[in-house]
C-alpha cells in the first residue's frame, strides 16, 4: 500500500505545522474571530473566579487587626504561576483610588483606557492585542474594603479596582 503522507510527516508533524501556521498569522479572519471569542470567555471566567476568591478570602481569612498579607497580595503568587504555566498574565489595576502598590498603576494605553472606561461606569474593557486578548474587569471596593484601600476617605461611596487579564489566543500549557 502506498502512503499518501510522506514518512517525515506524521499526524503530530501535521498538527505542529498547522499550529505554526496559526502562530505566524496564517489564520483566517473567521478563525481569528473564534480565537478572540474563546479567549474572551476564558478571561471572563477567570475574572469571576478571581473576584469570588478575593471576596471569600477577605471574608474568611483577613483580619484587619492582624498585620498579615492582604488577600490581593496573596493572589499575586497565583498570578505568577498562571503566567509561568499557562502564559496568562494577570495584574491588579487601581481605577479610582490611589494604587496601594506602584505595580497597580496603569502602565500602557490599554490599562489607561480601562481606567477611563471603568471609571465611567463600564464593567469591563477589552481588546485583541497581537497574539493576546486583553480584558480588564471591575473589582468593586465596598465600604469594608475601603478601610484599607482608602483609609483617608471622606465618604462611604463605593470605589473600583480592576483585574487585567492578558489571555493568549492560542492556549498552551508550559511543561516544566
Amino acid at each position: 500500500m502506498i502512503s499518501l503522507i510522506p514518512r517525515w510527516c506524521n499526524w503530530f508533524g501535521l498538527l505542529a505545522v498547522l499550529s505554526w501556521a496559526g502562530l505566524t498569522g496564517r489564520i483566517s479572519a473567521a478563525g481569528e474571530e473564534r480565537l478572540v471569542e474563546e479567549a474572551k470567555l476564558r478571561s471572563q471566567l477567570l475574572h469571576e473566579v478571581l473576584h469570588g476568591a478575593l471576596q471569600v478570602m477577605h471574608r474568611d481569612f483577613f483580619k484587619e487587626e492582624e498585620k498579615s498579607k492582604i488577600p490581593s497580595e496573596s493572589l499575586e503568587d497565583v498570578f505568577e504561576e498562571m503566567e509561568k504555566t499557562w502564559g496568562v498574565k494577570i495584574e491588579w489595576l487601581a481605577v479610582d483610588t490611589k494604587a496601594m502598590n506602584v505595580d497597580h498603576r496603569a502602565d500602557d494605553a490599554f490599562e489607561k483606557k480601562a481606567v477611563e472606561v471603568i471609571s465611567s461606569g463600564a464593567e469591563a474593557h477589552e481588546m485583541k492585542e497581537g497574539a493576546y486578548y486583553r480584558y480588564a474587569g471591575v473589582i468593586p471596593l465596598g465600604n469594608r474594603c475601603l478601610k484599607c484601600h482608602v483609609p483617608d476617605r471622606t465618604s462611604l461611596e463605593e470605589r473600583k479596582a480592576a483585574v487585567v487579564i492578558s489571555m493568549p489566543l492560542l492556549p498552551t500549557k508550559q511543561v516544566p
